[in-house]
């Protein structure tokens, strides 16, 4: 199960990368698709840059690339990240 103290996985980037490979592997465990993850990727990748302020400077590069990004564009960036964090 994934123990979530956001104050301390936002704040510095290799752990913020950690939290998300092991939300992708529990995401695997449980059964979801791949494509399924990619799409959640998308819609929490929404969620963050609307509510919340970004903790480190790739969070900051990441919400200044979401902000121009079109729909297309912000399902490559959840898919690339989701791809960064596997090979983790």
């Amino acid at each position: 199960m994934l123990n979530f103290d956001f104050n301390k996985v936002s704040s510095d980037w290799d752990n913020w990368k950690q939290y998300l490979r092991q939300a992708m592997e529990f995401a695997g465990e449980l059964g979801i698709a791949r494509d399924k993850i990619h799409s959640l990727a998308e819609q929490a990748g929404e969620l963050l840059a609307e509510n919340v302020p970004p903790a480190n400077p790739e969070q900051k590069a990441l919400k200044e690339l979401w902000s121009v990004a079109d729909s297309q564009e912000k399902k490559v960036i959840a898919n690339l990240m989701t791809k960064l964090v596997s090979q983790q």
